[in-house]
């Protein structure tokens, strides 16, 4: 099966809908901050590489593992 990438903070293929999504989310007031990030890999079986940081809002910590 061919690998996939996503993009979290936007059910987007697009990387600046992403980085837009995840600024908005970090000047609501319940949130603190916000990370957009992508990952590729192959859904059915679950194996993925490890996050790729496009852009941070906020303190967001550097290890991703950690939230």
């Amino acid at each position: 099966m061919a690998e996939v990438t996503y993009f979290v903070a936007l059910p987007s293929n697009r990387m600046l809908q992403s980085i837009m999504r995840a600024e908005t989310l970090s000047r609501k007031e319940s949130h603190v901050d916000a990370v957009a990030f992508s990952r590729t890999g192959d859904p059915p079986t679950g194996d993925f590489s490890d996050a790729k940081v496009i852009r941070k809002f906020g303190d967001v910590p550097d290890d991703l593992s950690a939230l």
